[in-house]
């Protein structure tokens, strides 16, 4: 599942994200901060079924919460990965519990429910992933260019998109724009896109049962040979393959 800009606290079970080479984990010990969409599975089972919840990341309560902190944070680091999986401090595990507590009680989350998010986004600019969140609430920053080129992948993923388009939509120059692309995700904007046809043209095949032909049309794919190609050197495996395991019971994949 593609997620956008998220906080992710995981109580039970746990996931597994992908960001290009980049594998992190989370579980209830790491909570994970997504200032970029990124792909991630979970993995659970029906005697301990996955239990969390995820908090959009508003941007505007992000900037009013930094302006009230003035310069008591230092300085944003050099972003180099566009995830964050941060230990679970004792602070913020108390917050998600009393969040988690407002859900049963309507009136009192109406009032209490923000207070709760934002004390959450405070302890989280104090712990590891505080950089990533002072670089999002930066529009101008090139995490924030950046995750908004993903967000239109995202919407755009099956159209003919260029390298000079993505560029454009963030007005910087095609070189500029590919090394900072690259910086943020660790991968070039066409691997990226790449990368995001094959995933969902996995789920579709493995969760909707959508045929691999119609899957790989679906995202973009004028060939069907190019597209078993590519989804097996990237997966190790073909989509027939796959889909048969899948079936089987002998691969697990869940969206998450």
């Amino acid at each position: 599942m593609l997620y956008q800009p998220r906080m992710i606290v995981i109580l039970q079970g746990h996931k597994v994200g992908y960001m290009a080479d980049q594998v992190f984990r989370y579980d209830p010990s790491h909570y994970l901060l997504m200032p970029l969409p990124c792909e991630c599975e979970c993995f659970a089972s029906p005697e301990q079924p996955l239990v969390g919840f995820s908090l959009e990341i508003n941007v505007a309560t992000l900037q009013e919460l930094l302006l009230e902190l003035g310069d008591s944070l230092p300085a944003p680091a050099v972003q180099k990965s566009g995830v964050h999986s941060v230990p679970l401090s004792e602070e913020m595990f108390c917050a998600a519990e009393r969040l988690i507590d407002l859900m049963d009680k309507p009136h009192h989350a109406r009032v209490l429910g923000p207070q709760t998010v934002r004390e959450m986004l405070f302890y989280a600019l104090h712990e590891g992933g505080g950089p990533a969140l002072q670089a999002l609430a930066n529009r101008h920053n090139h995490v924030g260019q950046i995750a908004r080129v993903l967000r239109m992948i995202e919407s755009r993923f099956a159209d003919n998109l260029t390298m000079e388009e993505l560029a454009r939509e963030v007005n910087m120059s095609v070189s500029a724009f590919h090394h900072h692309f690259k910086a943020v995700t660790s991968t070039s904007p066409l691997q990226y896109i790449k990368s995001f046809r094959l995933h969902k043209a996995r789920l579709m095949m493995l969760h909707d049962g959508i045929k691999a032909g119609a899957a790989a049309a679906k995202v973009g794919y004028e060939s069907n040979s190019q597209f078993s190609r590519e989804y097996k050197r990237y997966f190790g495996s073909t989509p027939t393959d796959q889909a048969s395991r899948f079936r089987d019971g002998q691969l697990r994949i869940i969206e998450g």
